[in-house]
């Protein structure tokens, strides 16, 4: 087992390149809050914990964020201040008024669509029905811009089956898990296709369940965008610009550390309990593509998912006022100088 200490130091080894925090000011605060999610493609602000306390944080809290909510809902109510999440659904969020603020790119291709054997192509969804985990959220909002991309209308051409719309099934008074019962609808046959993260599209590819539609690690145009982006509270940015720099460094050193060594990766997230002990993480950690936060443009992405959101009606800002109103690139401009790979 790779313990804590033995991880801090091979990160540091690795990451020995850039300037030294200890030539800034010291952070504003020395409290952190951050999302959790079921996601595992999230792991790169799992893994940087310990950069984090390097970084002058004293104190890092993870706060759970339900799997349909987008954490600019969570970040805009003040009950978080900074997290990995993914693009699209914080773009309908910002465009009906939460106070976020994109800081930079996270990593590329974790989202993969699923389709039963019958449907090869995309465009073959016409009339059938998706499963998602209730409409507006991660899976609901990347499989409209996939089913937007080859001219389909989600709004028509698509039934959208959740757990929600269905009537969750209740035990003891308590409501299932929208991310297992979304795919279950899927492998039972109830749906035709179904759009997960890891390790959901691991878990199908073992089970044989369906084949892969779309990947978006290897398929243009996904492969070429971010399909998650660093999100943060416009007041706490406001409010601690260092405690931010900070902040950001950790993560995306973190992102290098998943792509260069996946192994020690994979191994933190399970010793800290934010994944399961089996091959679905590691074989997340090979497969997403963290290496890129440095060579793709975060604002291409926000072009690219906000239009097609507008030709669809889910927002009605333009994506330069999205990109005019949202987004703050000076902490990764300065990153990019200081931790060249």
């Amino acid at each position: 087992m790779i313990t804590r200490r033995a991880f801090l130091g091979g990160m540091t080894a690795t990451l020995a390149t850039g300037r030294s925090a200890s030539a800034e000011p010291r952070p504003e605060t020395k409290r952190i809050r951050l999302l959790k999610n079921p996601s595992i493609c999230w792991a790169p602000q799992y893994v940087a914990e310990d950069l984090l306390h390097a970084e002058g944080f004293s104190e890092v809290a993870y706060v759970p964020n339900p799997p349909e909510t987008a954490i600019s809902t969570q970040l805009a109510a003040g009950e978080a201040d900074l997290g990995m999440n993914f693009v699209g659904p914080n773009i309908v969020r910002i465009d009906a008024g939460d106070p976020v603020v994109f800081l930079g790119g996270a990593h590329v291709g974790c989202f993969e669509a699923f389709a039963s054997d019958r449907i090869r192509r995309v465009h073959e969804l016409k009339g059938k029905i998706a499963a998602v985990t209730a409409l507006n959220s991660a899976h609901h909002v990347f499989f409209t811009t996939i089913l937007a991309h080859v001219g389909l209308d989600p709004r028509r051409d698509v039934r959208w089956l959740s757990p929600e719309g269905e009537g969750r099934r209740r035990s003891s008074g308590q409501a299932g898990n929208p991310l297992e019962e979304s795919m279950r609808m899927f492998v039972e046959g109830r749906a035709d296709a179904f759009l997960g993260f890891p390790p959901q599209p691991q878990e199908l590819r073992a089970r044989k369940v369906g084949h892969v539609l779309v990947n978006s690690a290897t398929d243009r145009p996904w492969s070429q965008y971010f399909c998650c982006l660093l999100t943060a509270s416009k007041a706490f940015v406001a409010k601690h610009p260092v405690a931010t720099k900070r902040a950001l460094r950790a993560i995306l050193k973190s992102a290098d550390i998943c792509a260069s060594d996946p192994e020690r990766a994979a191994q933190a997230l399970v010793n800290r309990g934010f994944a399961a002990n089996n091959e679905y993480v590691l074989q997340t950690m090979r497969e997403l593509p963290y290496g890129k936060w440095r060579e793709y443009d975060p604002e291409d992405t926000i072009r690219f998912y906000a239009l097609r959101l507008h030709e669809v009606g889910m927002i009605k800002a333009t994506p330069q006022k999205i990109i005019a109103q949202a987004t703050d690139w000076r902490f990764l401009n300065e990153l990019k100088q200081e931790l060249k790979g």
